[in-house]
């Protein structure tokens, strides 16, 4: 999903959740859920976490220290802490890393390119030479 440069990633966190496609080897329809989202302190919202668990969807999000301290400050009316796993939250520096790589291909991480369609077969580019690289 592309967006403006100046758009929070937050704002479309949602319509991007509800696009997931991924394809089953059988018959069947498409899968419409993630199995988890592994997100940082900016989508650490009530709202979005109300999203994921309404959609039933397991996040580990870590809370930040503003929210934590307001949650504590209301005593027993702030509720409990939310769920948060050390050891999975450590494996989304994979998918940092493949970010890092991308941004490392000039076009990419300025955007030069004018089109929405331009810009998204450089990005497609890109990930099929990073993929072949590791080949």
């Amino acid at each position: 999903m592309l967006t403006p440069g100046q758009r929070h990633d937050s704002v479309c966190a949602r319509p991007l959740l509800e696009r997931i496609r991924v394809p089953r080897t059988g018959p069947g329809r498409p899968r419409c859920k993630p199995d988890q989202v592994i997100a940082d302190k900016a989508y650490s919202s009530r709202g979005f976490r109300a999203y994921l668990r309404k959609r039933g969807i397991a996040h580990t999000i870590p809370e930040k220290t503003d929210q934590r301290r307001h949650r504590l400050r209301r005593g027993g009316h702030g509720g409990r802490p939310p769920e948060f796993n050390r050891e999975t939250y450590r494996r989304r520096n994979m998918i940092e890393r493949c970010f890092n790589r991308l941004k490392g291909f000039r076009g990419i991480a300025t955007r030069y390119e004018k089109t929405a369609t331009s810009y998204e077969a450089a990005v497609t580019l890109a990930s099929f030479l990073l993929w072949a690289r590791s080949v």
